[in-house]
């Protein structure tokens, strides 16, 4: 019997086959990641008729016959992440979302990106817990229990939760720069608005007795990427937070992108993914305590003063988007699409084998293109290093990315040995 957990992929026919080499659902240890689904019919393979309202409809059936299909139920959603194609349909994409959330609401981030795949209006993703864990032939402890948690020093809302946890990561509602106390966007410029977004993500922390410092993974929205700069000079002065993190310049992996609009037309949105070392009853008290973060970098990769390139928890690996530059100069590569997504690949790839892990540990994959009609030829390139395949993806088109790049990737890895307690 194997000790460890495997990756485990999976497919039904009652959702949409692929439209790229991916799988609709990938597991490993208690989180299943799901390929973000498109408003398909499974029976044509092609767009449902009319409008966002029954595109949105098709896109969460798609989900639920996913998560059907590997015995789960909607309930089991920690997380959802809606990208529409305009921001001004999300009031009628949130009627369609509570009649399959009712009651309980995950986690939730909501974005308008430039371009979806086939031209769809809007195209969905979900983190689901799998309580059984994937060690072959060992049912690991199914009871596991999520917990949810809002705190008032936040901004709330009836549609999403603002922290769902589960087994050992907490899951983090993308915070806009929303004043609790008033209910409104903050009042300024970029620096406030991303101020006022990390001091939500901090309450929701600190509400939960999580530190600042078990972030794990960033991922940036920002409306125009000129004003990263700014964003920065606040993100310094909440990152590294204490003396020990301090200590080892420790910064979480990054991924920033500007995006078409956000909600409220904030200038800046920010989600966050965190450790939970304390874990999910009834994990026994051995096994969830003291479980640390190990953050690595190398030289065979870019670097960024700013993120680590990967940061390991447990039994994931959270990689940096990868911009496609070439380590040894410093400088983007020359050449087309193919060329760009080829060195992303490879600097995700000298990450993974930098921490003695391989390609085929990889969960899933996000793919930010600044032409959606470049996804073919993207795809030719993905398929050397994923021939079979496995991970679960999500592709979108952005408005413009880092360095001016046609592309950027990051991932998610399967991290079997886990992360020590300490010593």
């Amino acid at each position: 019997m194997c000790e460890y957990n495997a990756v485990l992929a999976r497919n039904t026919e009652n959702a949409p086959n692929s439209i790229g080499s991916y799988s609709q659902t990938v597991a490993y240890s208690h989180y299943n990641h799901v390929s973000a689904q498109l408003p398909i019919e499974p029976e044509t393979g092609k767009l449902v008729g009319g409008g966002i309202k029954e595109q949105a409809d098709q896109c969460f059936k798609n989900i639920k016959a996913i998560v059907n299909g590997i015995d789960h139920v909607m309930s089991d959603v920690v997380k959802i992440t809606v990208f529409v194609k305009d921001i001004k349909d999300v009031d009628e994409v949130d009627e369609v979302y509570k009649t399959f959330f009712p009651t309980y609401v995950p986690a939730r981030t909501i974005v308008a990106v430039a371009a979806l795949p086939m031209d769809a209006l809007v195209q969905i993703e979900a983190l689901v817990s799998n309580g059984e864990g994937t060690i072959p032939d060992a049912p690991q402890a199914g009871d596991l229990i999520k917990l949810t948690n809002n705190t008032e020093n936040a901004p709330t809302s009836l549609l999403s939760t603002q922290t769902v946890s589960f087994s050992h990561y907490n899951n983090l509602s993308a915070q806009l720069p929303i004043d609790p106390k008033t209910g409104r966007l903050v009042v300024g410029g970029v620096k406030e608005q991303t101020g006022q977004c990390l001091k939500n993500i901090k309450a929701i922390l600190e509400s939960i007795d999580v530190p600042f410092d078990d972030i794990v993974k960033i991922n940036i929205h920002l409306k125009n990427l000129s004003d990263i700069e700014a964003v920065n000079e606040v993100y310094t002065t909440f990152f590294p937070d204490s003396a020990i993190a301090r200590a080892v310049a420790y910064f979480p992996a990054r991924t920033t992108v500007e995006v078409l609009a956000l909600p409220i037309d904030a200038l800046v949105q920010i989600e966050a993914v965190v450790s939970h070392g304390d874990g999910t009853p009834p994990q026994a008290i051995e096994d969830r305590h003291g479980i640390i973060i190990e953050a690595n970098n190398t030289k065979n990769a870019p670097k960024c003063p700013l993120s680590t390139q990967t940061v390991a928890f447990s039994h994931y690996n959270h990689i940096s988007a990868q911009l496609p530059i070439d380590p040894k100069t410093g400088e983007m590569v020359a050449g087309d699409i193919q060329e760009q997504a080829r060195q992303c690949l490879k600097n995700i790839k000298s990450i993974i084998e930098s921490i003695e892990h391989v390609m085929t540990d990889v969960v899933k994959v996000n793919i930010f293109v600044k032409n959606i009609l470049d996804i073919d030829a993207v795809d030719e390139i993905y398929t050397t290093f994923f021939p079979g395949g496995i991970p679960a993806r999500s592709t979108v088109g952005v408005s413009a990315l880092p360095g001016d790049a046609l592309i950027q990737i990051d991932a998610i890895v399967s991290n079997a040995e886990g992360t020590p307690p300490i010593a």
